[in-house]
């Protein structure tokens, strides 16, 4: 099932840059987050093929209604996807935008691809089996966290979305390298090992996360609430995340008393 999800996500992409090399308009969503055509083609791509792979298989996406949590929380197995994570990157046209497909069984990823469309590369993790980084050419290379972390930190940080409340944690961090990207590419690069946490203090909801979660833990690392409990999908009404931590090790997350 790996490699068909990667097939799902790169034709979804091919969707996306369709658009992405043309003039397009940008609409705003009820929470004025903004939303594309290229949003919507990717939707419906993935949806079209995840219903033919598995017809008995709930969906759940950013740009689709959500089913009401009474009806979710019947949901032991389902599709949680974002056809676009990043579309304000896409806007700016500076390739850091993704496609986000994970499997969600009793709360948890089990199985995420995250594609970037313009680099052509994807990555894909199963938790329990492993961790791949897989390029436009079709070639793999299993990958994992960088265990123990590099001296110093590299925090990752999100390009859009930078909050007073991280920029006092890095003031408090002391010596520190920090990167920055947009979309769900940032706790891929802690799972490549490239990067030793990325500390999301702001909004996000659970579409924006389980594909690169599933990665991350299948990878080796973890991604947890500020108290070090794992992020759980579908556990209540609102879909919203709390503020999270993806690390390699516990020596990244010292500064949180985890």
């Amino acid at each position: 099932m790996r490699e068909t999800l990667v097939e799902i996500a790169q034709a979804a992409g091919r969707a996306i840059l369709t658009i992405y090399e043309q003039d397009f308009a940008v609409q705003q969503k009820a929470d004025q987050s903004p939303l594309t055509a290229a949003d919507l083609a990717s939707h419906e791509q993935i949806v079209t093929a995840l219903t033919a792979l598995t017809p008995d298989v709930p969906i759940l996406s950013e740009e689709s209604a959500a089913a009401p949590y009474a009806q979710r929380k019947t949901w032991s197995r389902y599709w949680l996807i974002d056809p676009l994570d990043g579309t304000k990157e896409f806007i700016r046209r500076n390739g850091e935008f993704t496609v986000n497909i994970a499997l969600i069984e009793q709360g948890r990823p089990v199985l995420g691809v995250v594609y970037v469309p313009v680099s052509g590369v994807s990555y894909v993790g199963e938790v329990g089996v492993g961790a791949w980084k897989q390029l436009a050419t079709g070639e793999q290379t299993k990958i994992c966290v960088k265990h123990p972390c590099q001296q110093p930190l590299r925090v990752v940080a999100s390009r859009s979305h930078v909050s007073a409340a991280l920029q006092q944690v890095l003031d408090q961090l002391g010596e520190h390298q920090l990167v920055s990207m947009g979309s769900s590419l940032k706790l891929c690069l802690v799972a490549e090992g490239t990067a030793d946490v990325y500390p999301r203090l702001g909004p996000t909801s659970e579409w924006d996360t389980a594909a690169a979660q599933a990665v991350v833990e299948a990878a080796g690392g973890q991604v947890t609430n500020l108290t070090g409990q794992p992020l759980r999908y579908n556990q209540k009404d609102s879909l919203l995340n709390p503020h999270f931590l993806v690390f390699a090790d516990h020596t990244a997350v010292a500064a949180w008393g985890l």
